[in-house]
């Protein structure tokens, strides 16, 4: 920064001439020495012009960060009265970053035809997003079929503010937004996204032979345990995320929550949650995980978030109500809200 006063013969009378910047003082320096060379004088003037956006750029970034407000949903399964609400309490709060986390599709009696929903309903869904300039981060998860992923892919790619976070890496307004939608096994017949949590993995007792969706119906898996021991484990999964630059300013949106935190807890008491993502988290503290699956959890527990070293870990769930929360990652303050459905 320069900061000169110069006395300056000026229309016969003698005035202080202050200058505050380095491009200031060449024009003043110009005048004084009277240099009237046009070409050296719009030189200095372009350079001013690009010192001043990136001024403004340099604001905005920070303005981005110190305001960044995120509204957080999961588990919706086709529910189109709240996904009105989505969009209605995402403009009313102001978010920059909406976040779905998983098992978007209707569950129903007949899931092939979850992909009518993602082109009849979903996109316009994201176009209003789009429209209204708010990022809106999602995947699809173990109640979606996975040949419907490239659908879902297909549908996001078309507009520049919706992203599928399934196994990726997002930034935005200075933080690094991680996805990933892979879950630990269950005893339901439907395994396109289950996995082994760790090698030393005990199944659960299951409810008949495991099922793949495929174009041409289900694949029926005869011994599901020797076929999922041939499939990466969770543990391996979230280890080969992309990891974030900084993951003091990271956010990791995982459908499976971890486990010991009472954000796993089923309504007959079992804690199903995930051994490989507690370690994950406890080992590289991000600023804050988001997670769901376990719509009932916080209902049976009592808890919607937890501390795990310096990580937030926030768990909604999602019943007969509207369930979301909204969170200011600046401060990190946080709110969960339930809704009634309204006729």
């Amino acid at each position: 920064m320069v900061n000169l006063t110069y006395l300056m013969r000026l229309g016969g009378t003698t005035q202080p001439l202050v200058v505050l910047e380095p491009e200031q003082a060449a024009l003043a320096a110009l005048k004084i020495l009277g240099i009237k060379d046009k070409r050296v004088e719009e030189k200095i003037r372009e350079e001013q012009e690009r010192k001043k956006k990136e001024i403004e750029e340099a604001d905005k970034e920070v303005k981005d960060q110190w305001c960044m407000e995120v509204l957080f949903v999961t588990d919706l399964h086709g529910s189109k009265w709240k996904y009105e609400r989505l969009f209605e309490v995402a403009e009313d709060f102001g978010a920059n970053v909406v976040i779905n986390g998983g098992d978007m599709l209707p569950q129903n009696s007949e899931p092939f035809g979850q992909g009518e929903f993602i082109t009849n309903y979903l996109d316009n869904h994201f176009a209003r997003f789009n429209s209204a300039g708010i990022y809106y981060l999602c995947y699809l998860g173990n109640d979606d079929l996975r040949i419907f992923d490239q659908l879902f892919e297909e549908t996001c790619n078309k507009y520049s503010f919706v992203v599928c976070l399934a196994q990726r890496k997002f930034e935005v307004g200075g933080y690094e937004f991680v996805g990933m939608n892979w879950v630990v096994d269950y005893p339901f017949r439907l395994k396109d996204r289950c996995r082994m949590d760790t090698d030393d993995y005990i199944f659960q007792e299951q409810f008949g032979k495991g099922l793949l969706s495929t174009p041409n119906g289900w694949q029926e898996i005869d011994d599901w345990f020797a076929y999922a021991k041939m499939l990466p484990t969770i543990e391996e999964e979230i280890n080969r995320l992309v990891r974030p630059k900084d993951m003091v300013k990271s956010v990791y949106v995982i459908h499976m929550p971890p486990y010991r935190l009472g954000l796993d807890k089923c309504y007959h008491g079992a804690e199903v949650g995930s051994k490989a993502i507690y370690d994950f988290l406890k080992k590289y503290q991000p600023k804050l995980s988001l997670h769901g699956h376990i719509h009932e959890s916080p209902e049976v527990s009592g808890r919607w978030y937890a501390k795990l070293g310096r990580t937030i870990c926030i768990q909604p769930g999602q019943l007969s109500e509207f369930t979301y929360v909204t969170i200011d990652l600046s401060t990190m303050k946080f709110d969960r809200i339930k809704e009634q459905y309204v006729t």
